[in-house]
């Protein structure tokens, strides 16, 4: 195998159409490109994405995206090593519409094809930014999905425990719509929780009564939509500070499950005396102020290192993408032709499914 590698990315799992070029020199990775199309404005008026307008944009949008990549790069396909595609999870639309892509490209230009998990694009991503060792504890915390998981190779995963139902991202989504703020709701929910007092309203925080690493943010939601309405009905409405007590509440709600489970998921890692021990987020809402302080607090009071890649690279990107597909091809992993969109995938084959599907994709 060749010490440098160029990889084409794609990723198309949700609502986020992108492509990416990267170069992997030995250890070494550089992005050299890094293109995504977003969706936000062909979803507003629903209120959530709708999978098949999102399935019909990647299609048209795909094709476009690897030759900005492509021309930023500075790279035609001749020089390009393998192309790696998101091929689950996710909306099954999305995913179909990234492989038919790469195969296309694969067989036109006679290059390697290797199907990526989304979740391992994300899970490997602090090796891409930070280069951090084998095996470190990953937290993927998004809008469609939650889990710890000890991360020990490219192909590696044992899944400590995750969430049940909502994803944290999904219940920052609805929590905007209850409270009429504008999508994607975490951003607007921790604006509005800035100005607010969270010891107002004390939501529960589900789950903490029970051992192990599981979470549930369902039940959250609903106690917040309770309080809401009791709001409503003795005032006729809500006013701006209601509003922001009500995100104050539910964001540190929210942060308190996430650092208790933390603390649990750090004691199993580190009970199996890892040499350089590390914890690692991505997912869009590890960009969340305080919920990446208390979790950047819990690594602390474990002393082991916090890693958070940059939040462009945190969110859906093909970068990871590519990077993953780069690993893969150097551990001696190929697909062909049969290669299949896979709406679910989990990333720990022995452990049982975590139940549901979350708004952006069944989770794993």
């Amino acid at each position: 195998m060749r010490t440098s590698l160029t990889i084409l990315g794609l990723e198309s799992s949700c609502d986020d159409t992108a492509a990416a070029v990267l170069r992997l020199d030995g250890e070494t990775p550089t992005i050299l490109s890094s293109i995504v199309h977003g969706q936000n404005d062909l979803h507003a008026a629903y209120g959530g994405i709708v999978p098949e307008i999102a399935a019909r944009a990647h299609a048209e949008k795909l094709d476009i995206c690897v030759k900005a990549a492509l021309t930023k790069a500075e790279t035609t396909l001749s020089q390009i090593d393998a192309v790696a595609v998101t091929a689950g999870p996710g909306l099954i639309g999305g995913v179909l519409s990234g492989v038919m892509c790469a195969k296309g490209i694969a067989a036109g230009a006679s290059l390697p094809l290797i199907g990526v998990n989304h979740l391992a694009g994300h899970a490997l991503t602090p090796r891409l930014t930070d280069g951090i060792a084998y095996p470190y504890l990953m937290l993927l915390v998004s809008g469609g999905h939650c889990q710890f998981l000890i991360v020990r190779g490219c192909g590696d995963f044992s899944r400590l425990g995750g969430t049940i139902d909502d994803a944290p991202g999904e219940a920052f989504d609805k929590t905007a719509r209850l409270l009429g703020l504008a999508q994607p709701g975490g951003p607007s929910v921790e604006r509005e929780a800035l100005q607010g007092d969270p010891e107002r309203f004390r939501f529960p925080r589900p789950l903490l009564d029970r051992p192990g690493c599981d979470m549930s943010f369902s039940g959250l939601k609903t106690a917040l939509l309770r309080a809401r309405d009791v709001l409503m009905d003795a005032q006729g409405g809500l006013t701006r500070q209601d509003r922001a007590d009500l995100c104050a509440g539910f964001q540190a709600a929210v942060a308190d499950v996430l650092a208790e489970k933390t603390r649990r998921a750090l004691a199993i890692y580190l009970g199996e005396a890892p040499a350089t021990s590390a914890f690692a987020v991505a997912g869009g809402v590890a960009a969340n102020g305080a919920i990446r302080a208390a979790l950047e607090a819990a690594a602390d009071a474990a002393q082991t290192a916090f890693v958070a890649p940059p939040l462009a690279l945190c969110t859906d990107n093909a970068a990871m993408i590519a990077y993953a597909g780069a690993e893969l091809l150097r551990a001696g992993h190929r697909d062909d032709m049969t290669l299949a969109a896979r709406p679910r995938w989990p990333l720990d084959r022995s452990g049982p499914a975590l139940l549901g599907s979350g708004k952006k994709g069944a989770k794993a």
